[in-house]
């Protein structure tokens, strides 16, 4: 099967937050929003960081207590995707009451995995580094995802838990740990998605030229050990951050299994989390209703700083 690379469009969502986001381009008013972008999170300035190794800034010019931050993920099969497509929900995120930062990150044909996982951990240490210099707290980063950038989101969610029964964590993971996931269609578990692919799924899970055996450079079953490793479910602890998981129950391209099961193992390890089933939805996401629940989720664990949430189904 030929292989189709995975794309969320938020178009739908820009639309629908027009009417919500007032003032974008204030610079005085209550809904101001300072954009910063193209700013590197690579530290080391001896290496020059790459054009996937920026990431754009949104923080309100309204004056609150130290903010919660959230970082965007894109989506793009691991393959394409940009941080811009970030734009209108930044300035939305923004204006309630959250510093956003959108982020890219190296892609498979720049580089294997775990490249893209040590980028977003780069980002968001670097992001710690700078809260006060942009004015959010350091101790309320929550994380968002869409499909590449869900598993991406997943894998930081799961790697901030207590793993004290594993090797000591590095500075880099401890610096990278998050307070909140938000996981839109994402994958879970690299090992098992090809069986879970029924025949409507776009995606062949099972040849060189798809998305997972570009990340991986061969296939799951070729690299197992490296597809466990890259897979969120493995890192799954009780002290896992609090996870909102969104998946559309007809999406071809990404099994809504994959949700199912991250979810499962989360509950078994009482954690915190909630999937929520769009019903007669794909793997394009973006309703009102949607952006809705995921604000209200950041609301309570990130402002509120509640672990325990409730958001409608």
């Amino acid at each position: 099967m030929r292989t189709r690379t995975i794309l969320i469009s938020l178009s739908v969502l820009c639309i629908i937050a027009i009417p919500i986001v007032t003032k974008t381009n204030d610079s005085k008013g209550p809904g101001s929003v300072r954009v910063l972008r193209d700013i590197s999170y690579i530290k080391d300035q001896t290496q020059p960081a790459e054009e996937n190794q920026l990431l754009d800034l949104y923080i309100p010019t309204k004056s609150y207590p130290l903010i919660p931050l959230v970082v965007f993920i894109h989506g793009g099969a691991w393959l394409q995707g940009d941080k811009s497509e970030a734009k209108d929900i930044g300035l939305l995120l923004a204006q309630n009451g959250f510093a956003v930062a959108s982020l890219n990150y190296r892609l498979s044909s720049q580089a294997q995995y775990p490249a893209q996982l040590e980028d977003c951990q780069k980002a968001i240490a670097f992001l710690r580094s700078k809260a006060h210099d942009y004015g959010y707290n350091p101790d309320r980063i929550g994380v968002w995802g869409v499909s590449a950038g869900g598993h991406l989101a997943a894998l930081l969610g799961t790697l901030s838990g207590d793993h004290s029964g594993d090797a000591a964590q590095s500075d880099l993971e401890k610096a990278s740990q998050v307070q909140a996931v938000c996981d839109w269609c994402g994958l879970t578990n690299l090992n098992s998605v090809k069986g879970q692919a029924g025949s409507r799924t776009r995606i062949d899970y099972d040849t060189a030229d798809g998305p997972v055996a570009k990340l991986l450079g061969g296939l799951p079953s070729d690299k197992a050990e490296l597809a466990t490793e890259a897979s969120p479910i493995t890192y799954v602890s009780k002290s896992d951050p609090p996870f909102l998981i969104v998946h559309g129950d007809i999406d071809d391209l990404v099994p809504f299994a994959q949700s199912e099961e991250l979810a499962e193992k989360l509950q078994k390890s009482a954690v915190p989390n909630k999937l929520v089933t769009v019903r007669g939805a794909g793997h394009q996401l973006g309703s009102e209703q949607e952006i809705k629940r995921m604000i209200e989720f950041f609301k309570q664990t990130l402002i509120e700083g509640k672990r325990q949430f409730q958001v409608d189904s």
